[in-house]
């Protein structure tokens, strides 16, 4: 395991996890945890041995409960337009690897856009998920408005944007912010579990089918069809669907080699 200031890495087996590792303030989000998270997802992209990334807190209380309020209280107007963790998270969405958010207690404000800016959520039944933002005459400003809302609704993204709300582990799997709950302990078994799963199909297809749904997502449906069409023309030219059907039909496990 890899420590920077902020952050904890580790790599094994296809897998990189970024743990954040400030569990004094409940795994808050500064300035130098945006700069380091940013340093290890461009050393992974180059990474043939990282294929998938994980985020999680360090500590049983928090995945990562929001900005850092000592910073944000002298954030100014130049602050906002540069949007230093909206950058971040955008990144993190359209990051050409898939990307879990392991949320293993108290995810808010930014911690809640991080977990949304991943491609899964799987939460542990202690965690609780919330965008208090506007408590602090603010809003949620790192993706927060628009993501929930693409990912619950819009009339259930502007009652917890608005209320400040607060919400649990399965109120969260019953609207679809996560996609899973685990018991308190399995949280780690359970990604590395989804993890397999997502490692063993071909990597091309995997960096190409969530490239489509992001992107297809953000625009009409008959686009998004085009999208989809170019993309499966370009997976039928490759040897990983050759390996792919191949082993299908031979009733074995594919050998695929496509990054």
């Amino acid at each position: 395991m890899s420590e920077k200031k902020t952050i904890l890495t580790e790599t094994a087996d296809g897998m990189g996890i970024i743990t954040i590792n400030r569990p004094e303030v409940r795994n808050a989000l500064n300035s130098q945890v945006i700069r380091e998270m940013r340093e290890v997802l461009q050393e992974w992209r180059e990474n043939d041995q990282v294929r998938l990334v994980v985020f999680t807190g360090a500590g049983e209380r928090s995945f990562a409960a929001g900005a850092d309020i000592a910073q944000l209280n002298r954030r100014t107007f130049q602050d906002g337009l540069a949007g230093g963790l909206q950058g971040l998270y955008d990144e993190i969405e359209m990051y050409e690897k898939p990307t879990i958010a392991a949320v293993n207690g108290y995810a808010l404000g930014g911690g809640c856009e991080l977990a949304m800016a991943c491609d899964l959520r799987i939460a542990q039944e202690n965690a609780k998920f919330g965008l208090p933002e506007l408590n602090l005459s603010i809003i949620p400003g790192a993706g927060g408005t628009q993501r929930l809302a693409r990912l619950v609704g819009k009339g259930r993204a502007m009652d917890m944007i608005l209320t400040g709300s607060v919400i649990d582990a399965r109120e969260a799997e019953r609207i679809g912010l996560v996609s899973r709950v685990v018991s308190q302990g399995q949280l780690m078994e359970e990604v590395r579990k989804v993890a397999d799963a997502i490692l063993s199909k071909g990597p091309l297809a995997v960096r190409l089918a969530k490239m489509v749904v992001h992107t297809g997502f953000e625009t009409d449906q008959r686009t998004g069809l085009i999208l989809e069409k170019l993309a499966q023309s370009l997976l039928y030219t490759t040897e990983d669907m050759r390996e792919g059907t191949a082993a299908f039909l031979e009733k074995r496990k594919p050998r695929f080699k496509g990054r």
